[in-house]
């Protein structure tokens, strides 16, 4: 199995039906092996009949139970995937038409990396960014790609998983503990997926950088001095994407 995409979900059927829609973009590649996980918190608006029906589409293996938040459901994913990659896509993102063209050049990519590329970011009415990926050592300042265009090599994230003391930026904890244990992020051309914006990291962008210093700190151990710098850059630009999103 190439890639494991892990979709977590919570009373957000009609995003489930988004998410499932998009994997068409990639069931198209007949040679690309996938499995779709979705782990669900035990929704009672329908997700749960939504997923039986499809009857093990695209080797669609589910759980709809509670959890201790976005954070310990994803972490359930990883103990649940069998792939060489893993791709978080959660209820409502989507793979991008391009996704396929993407994913094939995973197959000749070493485990021991982490794997990049771009995504756009749906603001509504239209509105959209291309969020490019960037190199490696900007994990010292933030995640080198959107969350939703990183590729996770398995053998890692079985190791590492979600750290639940990190409320808003545990996606970042984990790529920046992956990285001091070597395994460096690579750059690859194309889109990947595409997601509304309107999330914890957006609508509550002071947390989002008190964790993001904790991460610098503690794990990427980088100076106090580059981790106030770095404070700073990134309350201004998630302070200019959380008013970019309240005016759409």
């Amino acid at each position: 199995m190439l890639l494991s995409i892990i979709t977590v979900a919570f009373r957000n059927r009609e995003g489930i039906v988004r998410t499932h829609a998009s994997l068409a973009h990639l069931a198209q590649a007949k040679e690309l092996s996938f499995e779709w996980i979705v782990v669900d918190g035990g929704s009672n608006d329908g997700t749960r009949e939504f997923l039986e029906n499809l009857n093990g589409d695209y080797h669609l293996r589910f759980v709809s139970e509670p959890d201790n938040g976005i954070y310990d459901a994803m972490n359930k994913g990883i103990e649940m995937a069998r792939g060489r990659f893993a791709l978080f896509l959660n209820s409502g993102d989507i793979f991008h038409p391009q996704a396929a063209r993407f994913v094939r050049q995973l197959q000749s990519q070493k485990d021991d990396r982490m794997i990049t590329g771009d995504a756009l970011l749906d603001f509504g009415d239209g509105h959209k960014i291309k969020r490019s990926a960037k190199p490696g050592w900007y994990i010292y300042h933030s995640l080198p790609a959107s969350h939703q265009a990183i590729f996770f090599p398995v053998s890692g994230l079985k190791v590492c998983r979600y750290d639940l003391q990190y409320k808003v930026s545990s996606d970042y904890a984990l790529a920046a503990r992956m990285y001091k244990d070597g395994y460096a992020f690579k750059k690859l051309n194309g889109l990947v997926s595409e997601f509304s914006m309107g999330g914890v990291s957006t609508t509550n962008n002071l947390e989002l950088c008190q964790d993001a210093k904790k991460v610098q700190r503690q794990i990427l151990r980088v100076p106090g001095f580059w981790a106030e710098l770095s404070w700073h850059l990134r309350l201004r630009t998630t302070g200019k994407t959380k008013t970019l999103y309240n005016k759409t």
